[in-house]
């Protein structure tokens, strides 16, 4: 192999070099006998190639061409070409940012010194996960983009069961496993039909392909499958609630922020090469996408498991994503710029929100975890008091995901409903404008959702007594906390810079962009500054009466208890309880197993309730197909003598029957 490169600091160069570092990060790690000096370096290493990659993914980002290199491989697939564009450029930003992060996170979260047996490989399938994701981002051969596509998937799915002695870790790592392979099969139709369409592997240019060809529905639907499996789109989310929930936190970082953005990009790539998408692809991620959306958030409202309720807004966020694609796919298809426009920008500027606000809760997720010892909200409490700093950084996250002005994840979804809102005139586009409630319910559900998270975990008193140990995390864990906080208020009160970032990725599918940038730049600059100005005049009314509290002199007298002679933890509102009423809407469709005692007699025994939400769509409608899958090829496992000549005969057999067969 052989790579023809130009000059060393070219930045195209400098990107690839810099995924190449962060790949082998690990590896002198896995050849030390302390591992923590590995587990250092790998994080200086990622840290250095981000510096270098960031601003070389920039430049190539506003230089608005295409960069491209031939990779002679030697392999019956035609040339291996990578290639990094606007688009490719976009998504690279996050690949490197979220990795710096989460293995600078790593070091004080999960330290060599206390997970010898685990960490070299943690460090180096980290770096590898990464590595493949910026790989994939170039990769314009189909062939190649599917090895590194497994790669990818192999690397999370190590990452995935590194505490693999718990039984729900295993059980999420086999769910994940099975969905990600289902996907690469999809994926394996998806390209030889683009292959045997093209008559080549290498990826078609920007739209050189048309519709109108026999085999194009059955690719559009294998793309959906395969991409949508990888970026968690309703009914393919199956994998992404355990798997992200029993992750390592900075893994459920990388993999939420980054990972998910995968199936997004192959689902934007492959839009990308048709040139006159129909109506009904537009129409059909648009309902898949508020579907998920809708249905994601009313899954994290249930559950008391803290990054359960991530990974579940997850579903959401993707759902809102897709949304903003099909409605940019409506424009294109109906020749409409103003929807093209508002769609596509609010779909990449979610995914540059998302990046940010959802590796900042996730981390978080992980310092209380550190402190706490549980993942069960119902356990925690009054974090606030030793944990400022962290209370403070996830406050910004919930605000940011809840889509409040005037944080980051507002200017993307006021674009959708701009788009919803702007069909009003068009009869032909109007019934969208029935898609901004549901996107309003989604929004109200999400307040309700991290309302809970935040009160359940930092207000309120301890739930439990294991208080003593509750602590600030280190610098090394606070830094990228920070370091994202600071990145939702700067998108957030300066959005008219991140449409910037956006503008040259949409050249991809509106080579001719107009005044719209400009237009709503400004329209998200005004709408910003009241938001900053309502933020001022709050903290102010808030500091105005902290200071009078203070100075003035009251008495204090015990007051009536209802009863109580003194308030205890128990009575607090737990994040159950507190969720019980918007979950009680929803009871159709979230699973909930109850338990109740049986009170019986005048003086019922001491008895505990429970409710623990499930994942309905996987425990009532997929395990028992696999289960009755199994019991109708259960005749197979008679075939497996575990003797070698038994195997040798079968093999023989095959060969026999396919030479016939072919003569």
């Amino acid at each position: 192999m052989d790579f023809a490169l130009p000059g060393a600091c070219d930045p195209a160069t400098l990107v690839i070099s810099a995924a190449l570092v962060v790949g082998c990060a690990g590896i002198p790690g896995l050849f030390l006998r302390k591992p923590g000096p590995g587990q250092k370096f790998a994080a200086f290493l990622t840290i250095l190639a981000a510096l270098i990659a960031i601003p070389a993914a920039l430049a190539l980002l506003f230089s608005g061409v295409t960069t491209s290199y031939t990779l002679a491989w030697g392999l019956p697939f035609g040339p291996c070409e990578l290639a990094i564009d606007p688009l490719s450029a976009f998504f690279l930003l996050p690949v490197f940012l979220v990795a710096a992060a989460g293995s600078l996170f790593a070091v004080g979260y999960w330290p060599a010194a206390s997970q010898r047996s685990t960490e070299p490989g943690l460090t180096f399938f980290y770096g590898l996960l990464a590595s493949s994701m910026a790989m994939l981002l170039m990769a314009r051969n189909s062939v190649f983009f599917l090895m590194v596509w497994e790669v990818m998937a192999m690397s999370a799915f190590f990452l995935l069961v590194t505490e693999h002695d718990r039984e729900d870790v295993r059980r999420a790592g086999i769910v994940y496993l099975i969905a990600t392979h289902a996907g690469t099969a999809a994926l394996m139709v998806f390209f030889s039909l683009l292959a045997a369409l093209t008559g080549s592997f290498a990826f078609p240019t920007a739209g050189s392909l048309s519709v109108l060809t026999a085999p194009t529905m059955v690719l559009s639907l294998a793309a959906f499958i395969g991409f949508g499996a990888k970026a968690g789109i309703m009914p393919l989310h199956i994998w992404l609630p355990s798997a992200h929930a029993n992750a390592p936190s900075h893994v459920s970082a990388i993999m939420s922020g980054v990972m998910l953005k995968m199936g997004l990009y192959g689902l934007f790539r492959a839009v990308s090469f048709f040139h006159d998408p129909p109506l009904i692809w537009g129409l059909f991620l648009t309902v898949a996408g508020i579907v998920s959306a809708l249905l994601g958030i009313a899954f994290a409202v249930a559950q008391r498991d803290l990054k359960r309720l991530l990974a579940c807004s997850s579903i959401e966020n993707i759902g809102i994503i897709t949304t903003g694609l099909g409605v940019a796919l409506l424009g294109i298809s109906s020749h409409n710029s103003h929807l093209t426009y508002l769609g596509m920008t609010g779909a990449l500027l979610h995914i540059l929100n998302h990046s940010c606000f959802k590796p900042l809760l996730f981390l978080g997720s992980g310092a209380i975890i550190h402190a706490s010892g549980t993942r069960d909200m119902n356990l925690m409490g009054g974090l606030s008091k030793a944990m400022p700093r962290t209370a403070l950084f996830l406050l910004i996250g919930s605000i940011a995901i809840c889509g409040i002005p005037p944080l980051n994840g507002f200017a993307s979804e006021f674009l959708l409903y701009l788009g919803f809102f702007s069909q009003l005139q068009n009869p032909n586009m109007a019934g969208l404008v029935l898609l901004a409630p549901l996107l309003a319910l989604v929004g109200g559900l999400a307040v309700v959702a991290f309302v809970k998270l935040y009160g359940s975990v930092f207000l309120g008193t301890p739930r439990n007594t294991s208080e003593d140990h509750w602590h600030e995390p280190g610098p090394a864990m606070l830094a990228p906390l920070g370091l994202f906080a600071l990145l939702c208020l700067l998108i957030g009160i300066l959005p008219q810079y991140a449409l910037r970032l956006v503008s040259p990725a949409l050249a991809l599918f509106m080579p001719a962009l107009t005044s719209y940038p400009t237009e709503y730049a400004m329209l998200l600059e005004r709408i910003s500054r009241m938001g900053i100005v309502l933020l001022l005049i709050a903290a102010g009314v808030l500091l105005f009466w902290r200071r009078r509290l203070n100075q003035s002199t009251c008495g204090s007298a015990s007051t009536w208890g209802c009863g109580y002679l003194r308030a205890t933890p128990r009575i607090q509102y737990t994040a159950t309880s507190f969720s019980e009423m918007a979950v009680s809407v929803f009871n159709g469709i979230i699973g909930q197993r109850v338990g109740r005692p049986a009170l019986t007699g005048l003086f019922p025994l001491p008895g505990r309730c429970g409710d623990q939400p499930t994942e309905t769509f996987l425990e009532r409608i997929l395990t028992p197909l696999f289960n009755l899958a199994g019991t109708v090829f259960a005749f197979l496992m008679r075939m497996q003598h575990g003797r070698m000549h038994v195997y040798m005969i079968y093999i023989f057999a095959t060969l026999v029957i396919l030479m016939l067969w072919a003569h």
